[in-house]
């Protein structure tokens, strides 16, 4: 497909750079004394860049009409905006009614006048009276001959000396004509046609009251008067007058007034003005600024590429770039892209003192040649195309703005310091298409008037119409969508409000900096050590404090602070102590340091501690997101105190980029503390404890789970233990040959303080290893004491074991021998002979051979049991005050060491005594005796 500038040429003036003043020519008396320049002086020239648009078409038949005396309004106002068309069309009146060139060269006229009904049309002559061509109080020269008054300039327009004659009185006093006198005139004259330009202008200078060489303010409405009556009697006569729109066009308050009084004068005419529709301006600006296409095909190719693209998009562009209509759009545009005309006709157009077709003319003509300068090879010239980077045409649009819009667009939107230049330069992607820049001009054109226009609310574009106005075919949306994501996190000035999540965002630039640049400022001001440091660590906090598997969470906590007890810790480290898989050394120190040392004293329980330390590649990240959180808090508590003054938008905008930085906040804190340390020796002879280092996974759960799993799968901590691996370490490091038992106790407190021993969860973790291994005799024997080479309370399998500071873990060769020994040492008693028993020859007997004595051998386990308790009874006096905590302890240290036993059969009696001296209250006596009640109590008597 060709570009742009291969089917469509520019018109000379636009290459060149002269479009602008030979646009100023286009003025009514320029043309009327005939120095305007050519494509407004010569009839063919102005019909063949002109678009006869159905108002000017409506009006040029009535004036058809008019003057060959077949009908046709007498009297038309022309009353629409500033630039809304009414000098153009009064050109097309100028040349159509003087008929200095045949008809038939003139384009367009010739249908027009076919559809009027007319054969022809008669040549009239043409009077212009122009309110800005003189002062009303200094006659001008005609020839020999003064003129005085707009009515003697009337009369020598239309019949010279001999005109002039009729109204020479008139003129010379300042008097308005009577309606007769102006209707002689227009008959002797006629066909005529009036054309009255700027006449506000002329009429406000009149003081109310005082005579000038012009007549008088009353005078003057006077003949206006008188005019717009003898026109109606000619019946080949008319008049066209052109009023401003607005209060502001028409200046001072004494405009105002003369604006007031010529609108009840011609308000007996009906207006037929209709302003230009955008797609009747689509083919003015065509012929205005264009050659005439000739490679059509090459043309419709371009734009069915586009509407097909569009179509490809579907939801992700507006809805109407969905229909079939829209080509048509395309192609009567073409060029330019039907989007820049809706923005200027529905936005800029908005913004006093932006005329409505010359503005748009203007502006289109610079845009035009610098693009045209710059070779520009795009297949339209969309909104994206806009080049804002030179001087002339951003200030053609800055114009209109209030102040302060040149920094917006350096800072942010086209340059080469623009941050959108710098963001194309670090991503190829962006920067191949002008991704940024194109994304920045499209919301500078759809929103820039918002700022001096009410928009009632509603500002700015949304997500499809940006990428309507950047999008080219061939080209994936998807990059002009990640460049605006990446522009709204990034300018200052670009302001955005909706839901993102239903790509019901609007975005929109605005001399007053954006909130994000407030916060980008007071990002630098927090203090790392201090602000970041202590936020980070509350964070941290919230996030690992879920991690119910450890008895305590310690955050960037001294050494010192740290106890020194069998409870399992989890120390976060704090961010200076930072680990990497490149460089352990500043984190593995501390840990060391950590385990040795409790402050100034020794640790005695390092094996109990478990380490988070930061990664250091994320570390940066972190700290970026604290400072944001840091930030957006103090702006949004600054707006709350009144310290900051915003409006409404700005505050809720606030709100949810805090919320939105609060969210972020935790997974960064994930992200970057991604290192569980923990300490480690390989055997006792070690003499270097190390820190083993294992990586946590930063996304799924949370953090407490995650830092769990790693503890259990890799046997950091063990929660549960087989007798097999205590056995195992007693035989390694306890059992000896010359004392094969070892406190249970004694092996509890090593594993709290030696790194080569396992770290259990907690002391029930070694209990239940010790319950499950006596319940058998692989593993070992137990005892509650010894007495030089006999153990008290033994026991060699069979289980019922309580783990205490007397239990003692006995070898199972040294506790089958200690049992032999118990068996040898009991003697026999005489007993009736049976085939199961075997005659000794001391008259006693044993067991056969191949049967096992229960526990310890038959006669030794009886007599043995016969020695034990059977009964157990305890009493406590408890305060009433403490009565909770201490029943609370009584269940744990005694009622569950009973029930440990399934032999033992428990009964619990709790007994209550209160005495009230001076008696005791109805309300408490009908309380207790409720709940006493609800509660089952056997007894519960008062007296």
């Amino acid at each position: 497909m060709k570009p742009w500038r291969e089917i469509a040429v520019p018109h000379k003036d636009v290459l060149e750079g002269t479009f602008q003043q030979s646009e100023f020519a286009a003025d009514i008396t320029a043309v009327h004394t005939g120095k305007a320049s050519r494509e407004y002086q010569e009839a063919k020239a102005f019909f063949e860049r002109t678009f006869i648009t159905e108002g000017m078409r409506h009006l040029l038949t009535q004036l058809a009409q008019r003057l060959s005396g077949k009908g046709g309004e007498p009297v038309i106002q022309l009353q629409t905006a500033f630039g809304g068309g009414k000098t153009h069309t009064m050109l097309a009146v100028y040349h159509l009614a003087s008929r200095k060139e045949p008809l038939s060269e003139l384009a367009g006229i010739p249908d027009l006048i076919d559809r009027a009904g007319l054969m022809d049309l008669p040549k009239a002559r043409v009077a212009v009276i122009d309110g800005t061509a003189h002062s009303p109080g200094q006659p001008w020269k005609r020839g020999k001959q003064e003129i005085n008054t707009l009515w003697g300039e009337l009369a020598w327009q239309l019949g010279g000396e001999e005109g002039y004659q009729l109204l020479r009185e008139a003129d010379a006093t300042g008097t308005s004509p009577g309606k007769d006198v102006l209707r002689n005139l227009l008959e002797r004259y006629a066909p005529c046609v009036i054309l009255i330009d700027e006449l506000v202008a002329y009429v406000r200078q009149f003081h109310e009251g005082k005579a000038i060489s012009g007549g008088t303010y009353d005078s003057n409405l006077s003949f206006v008067q008188a005019l717009t009556e003898a026109v109606k009697l000619v019946p080949t006569a008319i008049v066209l007058a052109s009023l401003p729109e607005s209060e502001v066009e028409a200046g001072s308050q004494r405009g105002v007034a003369a604006l007031r009084a010529l609108e009840k004068t011609f308000g007996r005419v009906q207006a037929i003005w209709k302003p230009v529709a955008t797609e009747e301006a689509f083919e003015i600006v065509r012929r205005r600024l264009f050659e005439p296409v000739r490679d059509v095909s090459a043309r419709n190719t371009v734009c069915r590429a586009f509407a097909d693209a569009y179509i490809a998009e579907g939801e992700k562009l507006p809805g109407e770039t969905q229909k079939a209509s829209y080509y048509d759009r395309l192609t009567q545009a073409y060029p330019i892209h039907p989007e820049i005309f809706d923005r200027l006709y529905e936005d800029w157009t908005t913004i006093d003192g932006f005329q409505r077709t010359r503005g748009v003319l203007k502006l289109m003509a610079k845009v035009i040649y610098r693009l045209w300068k710059d070779d520009n090879k795009d297949l339209m010239i969309v909104p994206g195309s806009l080049p804002l980077y030179e001087g002339s045409t951003r200030n053609e649009l800055t114009y209109y703005l209030p102040g302060g819009w040149d920094a917006v667009i350096e800072r942010d939107i086209d340059g080469d310091r623009a941050e959108t230049t710098d963001l194309e330069s670090k991503e190829p992607r962006f920067g191949q298409v002008n991704a940024a820049r194109r994304v920045a001009r499209t919301i500078f054109l759809g929103s820039a008037p918002s700022s001096v226009v009410s928009t009632a609310g509603i500002r700015g574009l949304d997500r499809a119409q940006v990428l309507l106005g950047c999008l080219q075919p061939g080209q994936a949306s998807s990059v002009y969508s990640d460049a605006l994501n990446r522009l709204s996190d990034r300018l200052h000035y670009l302001n955005s409000s909706g839901d993102k999540a239903q790509n019901a965002t609007r975005f929109w630039f605005d001399t007053r900096a954006n909130l994000r640049r407030e916060m980008e400022d007071r990002k630098r001001r927090f203090n790392d050590d201090t602000d970041v440091r202590g936020k980070i660590a509350d964070a941290t906090g919230r996030v690992v404090g879920n991690a119910h598997f450890f008895n305590g969470v310690h955050v960037f906590t001294p050494h010192a602070d740290v106890p020194d007890d069998s409870a399992l810790r989890i120390v976060v480290l704090s961010p200076k102590l930072w680990h990497s898989r490149e460089e352990a050394r500043i984190s593995s120190e501390a840990v060391l340091e950590y385990v040795r040392n409790n402050g100034a004293k020794p640790r005695y329980r390092g094996n109990r501690l478990i380490f988070l330390a930061a990664d250091h590649g994320a570390l940066a990240r972190l700290n970026d997101v604290v400072r944001v959180v840091l930030a957006w808090d103090s702006i949004v508590e600054d707006i709350k105190d009144g310290r900051l003054n915003v409006d409404l938008l700005q505050k809720k905008q606030a709100e949810k980029e805090q919320q939105s930085a609060q969210d972020v906040l935790p997974r960064a804190i994930r992200e970057c503390y991604r290192w569980l340390l923990c300490p480690a020796q390989e055997t006792a002879t070690d003499p270097k404890p190390h820190v083993e280092a294992h990586v946590l996974n930063t996304s799924g759960g949370s953090l407490g789970g995650e830092i769990e799993r790693v503890c259990l799968d890799n046997e950091l901590v063990i929660s549960a233990w087989s007798p097999i691996h205590l056995r195992a370490k007693l035989k390694e490091l306890y059992w000896k040959e010359s004392e094969p038992a070892a406190r249970a106790m004694t092996f509890w407190e090593d594993t709290l303080r030696y790194l080569y021993l396992p770290r259990l969860k907690d002391r029930e973790v070694l209990a239940q290893a010790i319950r499950t291994g006596a319940a058998s005799r692989d593993f070992f024997g137990t005892a509650y004491g010894r007495s030089g080479d006999s153990y008290d309370g033994f026991h060699f399998g069979g289980g019922g074991v309580q783990l205490d500071d007397t239990l003692l873990l006995i070898e199972p060769d040294a506790a089958k021998s200690f049992e032999d020994s118990l068996r040898q040492a009991v003697q026999p008693q005489p007993e009736a002979f049976h085939p199961g028993m075997q005659e000794t020859g001391a008259g006693g007997s044993i067991p056969a051979r191949g049967e096992v004595p229960a526990s310890g051998g038959g006669a030794v386990a009886q007599d043995h049991a016969s020695t034990r308790p059977r009964m157990f009874h305890g009493t406590a006096d408890i305060a009433p005050a403490t009565a909770k905590m201490r029943l609370v302890e009584i269940c744990d240290e005694i009622l569950s060491v009973l029930t440990s036993d399934p032999n033992a059969k428990l009964r619990v009696t709790m007994e209550i005594s209160a005495e009230f001296p001076q008696g005791a209250g109805d309300q408490v006596k009908r309380a207790v005796s409720e709940n006493a009640r609800s509660l089952g109590l056997r007894v519960a008597d008062w007296e």
